[in-house]
């Protein structure tokens, strides 16, 4: 099989691989986005919504910001609430940032069609099969489209293709067969992973957002989060067993549990049509390295975080942009420190971020095996991140994003 010619072959059509695509675009290198699914469903995949600082503004400088900008909600704080008492988070005044709420699949669909515009090649319904010759200078990917058995020569591979892609298998296999062949310099990949004892129940309800800013409840019978998708769509969870079935919630059961969590002085939740019903479940997961030979992963191939810090599509994004200016370096000036040296780049940030969506994960949830020591340790933080100055400006820092390149700059 003759194999077509590309400088950086892109699995996947998510918030990495597209943004990947994007950067690389800007400067001048070619590149093919392969994605196994429609269009259609990529751009109506409902994911969250929350976009760091640096991340907008990644998107602004890349001309990808005006719909967020006229559509998106800006939000210069957020609410924690508990003891029936709200508690805000000045972003403003306290880092001088703020926040863009602006769903996941629009960021996508303005992706997708910055890149067309452009000429860029996206082949949608594209599925890889294999990833070869990882460690040799010009890696193929082999992909099943219409029927058809088709191959892509690349210098770079770039898995952005999620948890159950065939990047991160490629990877481990790489690695593994560098073990066995005696490479000094060679380590296997190793997983670290956390499943929590309980799941998101998420709706999508026709009603107006009942507070211009999110609201993170922490109460006796279980988290809720109170969020928006526009001015006349609210985005809404609770938390519930990993097993929830959603046919034992019916809709009143919902919005009888929300009101309850999220009551406090003056306000009241409207309800209305429920337009959607899903269960999340909770995990952290990070995979090392995330590089071998010639290829790179990113986003959720790499890592995955509970939603709870808002950070997955940041963390994708981030990944993205230490991967495209490493790239450029390499394959336009010839300086490959930046590619050797992205991994390490990427997980010192993806720990940070790890930690700040565990953190915020464990102070806001009701767990069954808690004793009541470990409630009073819960509250006696919640009481310190919104009372201390110090409190206050750590939680605001991570919340609106840590630097994407790290302390390189």
């Amino acid at each position: 099989m003759t194999a077509r010619q590309t400088r950086v072959g892109i699995i996947g059509a998510g918030p990495a691989g597209l943004a990947l695509a994007l950067l690389l675009e800007r400067a001048g290198i070619e590149s093919v986005v392969l994605e196994r699914h429609t269009r259609e469903y990529v751009e109506n995949r409902i994911r969250a919504g929350i976009l760091e600082y640096e991340v907008a503004e990644l998107l602004r400088a890349n001309g990808v910001g005006a719909r967020m900008d006229r559509e998106g909600f800006r939000h210069a704080g957020t609410n924690l609430l508990f003891d029936g008492a709200l508690h805000h988070i000045d972003f403003a005044a306290l880092t001088g940032k703020h926040v863009m709420l602006y769903s996941q699949h629009e960021v996508v669909r303005d992706l997708i069609a910055a890149r067309l515009a452009q000429g860029g090649e996206i082949r949608f319904g594209a599925e890889v099969a294999e990833i070869a010759a990882i460690g040799g200078p010009r890696p193929v990917l082999h992909w099943r489209e219409a029927g058809g058995e088709r191959a892509l020569a690349c210098e770079i591979v770039a898995a952005c293709d999620g948890f159950h892609g065939v990047g991160r298998a490629a990877l481990a296999g790489a690695l593994t067969g560098a073990m066995d062949a005696g490479a000094l310099d060679a380590g296997g990949m190793e997983s670290f992973d956390r499943a929590y004892p309980f799941a998101w129940l998420g709706i999508l309800a026709a009603v107006p957002p009942a507070k211009e800013e999110l609201v993170y409840a922490s109460h006796a019978e279980g988290f809720a989060l109170l969020s928006m998708r526009s001015a006349t769509v609210s985005r809404l969870y609770l938390q519930c067993a990993p097993d929830e079935l959603l046919s034992a919630w019916p809709d009143g059961r919902i919005w009888e549990a929300l009101a309850r969590r999220l009551a406090h002085p003056g306000f009241t939740l409207p309800t209305g049509p429920i337009l959607q019903k899903s269960v999340t479940p909770m995990r952290s997961f990070v995979s090392e390295p995330m590089q071998a030979g010639r290829l790179f992963l990113a986003g959720d191939a790499a890592h995955i975080v509970p939603p709870t810090g808002a950070k997955g599509l940041n963390a994708a994004v981030a990944d993205a942009a230490v991967l495209a200016r490493a790239l450029v370096r390499a394959l336009r000036d010839g300086d490959e420190r930046g590619l050797a040296g992205y991994s390490a780049t990427c997980l010192d940030r993806i720990w940070k971020i790890e930690r700040f969506s565990w953190w915020m994960t464990a102070m806001m949830h009701r767990f069954a095996d808690h004793s009541a020591f470990d409630r009073r340790m819960q509250h006696a933080e919640l009481e310190y991140y919104t009372s201390s100055l110090a409190g206050r400006t750590a939680l605001a820092e991570n919340y609106v994003g840590l630097p994407l390149y790290g302390e390189e700059g």
